[in-house]
């Protein structure tokens, strides 16, 4: 059972809420520093859908941008790390 669990983890569940700690206590410090908070997070990915939605096509357009853009060091990178991984 307890093999099964750190499998699911990823290692030991004491060593993984402390990095979740210590991941949630760096990500909080920038949050605060920017001014951010997750409703505003929230409301900032509700208001693109909404933005997306009520612009229409020319929004659609910005997306096949976006997903352009992203894939341009996207796959680069999930080949390279395919290639790191493979030879193990």
């Amino acid at each position: 059972m307890a093999d099964g669990v750190n499998r699911f983890l990823g290692d030991t569940p004491g060593r993984v809420i402390v990095k979740l700690l210590v991941v949630s206590v760096i990500v909080g410090f920038v949050m605060a520093v920017f001014g951010w908070t997750p409703y505003g997070v929230l409301y900032t990915i509700r208001d693109f859908f909404l933005d997306l939605w009520y612009s229409g096509f020319d929004a659609l357009g910005r997306v096949g941008d976006y997903l352009l853009l992203g894939a341009a060091v996207v796959i680069p990178a999930f080949i390279i790390l395919r290639l790191f991984s493979f030879r193990r």
